[in-house]
């Protein structure tokens, strides 16, 4: 077998598992109106319902940094990338408004497990080539997602009911991992993997990294969980016209990321990063600004371009540190930017109940702005050896 055969096939896996992450993601957002609607759920409930998903999340993302630790980012994946894509069903399966968000705590949870270990099977991926390669990791992520706003937009068009939908996600990506993740690194030995820390040592540069995350990852949040309802309930589009507000960020979104590792090797990851923030806050802002479908579906995709390279930067960023294992330095970044990107949807539904969604929708535009002034974080050190 030729030397680069195996992080060559390692990288392929680690795409794939990235690239149905995404797709399983969206295809419940994409349906969210019409599930929030079959529900009867007003704007603060929904928002309350998708706090158990942050709750989720941030539990299991501090328990996954520690078992890639122990036992290596790929069984991690192979345990719970399945259960992520099955769970992505009970949302839509759920008969209250109850079981929706106990649905919504399971499929947090599974993502958020599944969020850190990919990225540290990304970051040893990484670490085997000659160049940054997270970015496009991550590109497989936003096309993905694309992918499922794309196939929500069209049998929502179809009147397709959600639970119909959803569970044929499930059915299909549940396959899809188990084939995708037998190709991941293999972890270091025993040995070695008992003699790293299993949780990150509090540091000023992995403070701003998770601050960075922070509101990069709220920003996207918001758009992800709030721009179909935005485009349906405040601009009045059609609930096909809604999802494309969505497929629009993701594409956007995943073209950036194409040419993001190359702009980070050209320009510098802070000024990538700097730039980045600006035009996504100027995208959300002119969205906002103009009430019109196709301005603010431009707004959207402007915001998408923007964000692209940003979190792929803290990811590597945070994986480089010379005194912390990939896992826990990339579960410390990750548990804090997500706490935004999970965090941030619920508080945009309770902000819209004091006031409007469109007002609400003015905090991920402020946090963007906050993003470019912490961009100097991402500076990139040597890349180092890591593993699975």
């Amino acid at each position: 077998m030729a030397a680069n055969a195996l992080p060559r096939r390692a990288r392929t896996a680690v795409t794939a598992v990235f690239f149905v992450n995404g797709a399983v993601f969206s295809s419940l957002f994409a349906r969210l109106p019409a599930i929030k609607a079959d529900l009867g759920l007003d704007d603060g409930e929904l928002g309350v319902a998708l706090l158990f998903a942050t709750i989720g999340l941030l539990i299991a993302q501090v328990a996954a940094g520690a078992l890639a630790v122990r036992y290596g980012s790929r069984a991690v994946m192979r345990t719970v990338a399945p259960l992520y894509c099955a769970a992505v069903a009970l949302p839509a399966l759920a008969p209250t408004g109850e079981a929706f968000a106990l649905g919504l705590l399971v499929l947090g949870g599974a993502n958020g497990a599944l969020d850190v270990a990919m990225n540290v099977q990304g970051a040893a991926v990484e670490a085997r080539y000659d160049r940054p390669v997270m970015s496009s990791l991550h590109v497989a992520f936003s096309f993905g997602a694309l992918t499922g706003a794309g196939a929500g937009a069209l049998l929502a068009a179809g009147e397709v009911a959600p639970d119909a939908h959803l569970a044929g996600v499930a059915a299909v990506t549940v396959v899809a991992v188990a084939v995708a993740t037998r190709g991941l690194l293999a972890p270091e030995p025993p040995d070695e993997r008992r003699a790293a820390p299993m949780l990150a040592r509090p540091s000023r540069r992995l403070a701003a990294l998770g601050a960075l995350a922070f509101c990069v990852l709220l920003a996207e949040g918001s758009v992800a969980d709030w721009s179909a309802i935005y485009l349906r309930e405040s601009i009045g589009s059609s609930q096909a016209i809604a999802a494309v507000g969505l497929a629009a960020f993701s594409l956007t979104m995943g073209v950036g990321r194409l040419a993001g590792d190359r702009i980070a090797v050209a320009v510098g990851p802070p000024t990538l990063a700097f730039v980045g923030a600006l035009l996504a806050a100027v995208g959300l802002a002119a969205a906002l600004a103009v009430q019109r479908p196709g301005s603010a579906i431009a707004g959207f995709a402007a915001m998408g371009l923007g964000l692209a390279a940003v979190f792929p930067l803290v990811v590597s960023a945070a994986a480089n540190r010379p005194d912390v294992a990939p896992g826990p330095a990339i579960a410390a970044v990750s548990t804090t930017g997500y706490a935004g990107f999970m965090a941030g949807p619920p508080l945009i539904g309770l902000l819209s109940e004091l006031g409007t969604l469109r007002a609400a929708l003015l905090l991920p535009v402020l946090l963007c702005l906050a993003a470019a002034v912490l961009s100097p974080a991402v500076r990139r050190l040597p890349v180092r050896a890591g593993a699975g």
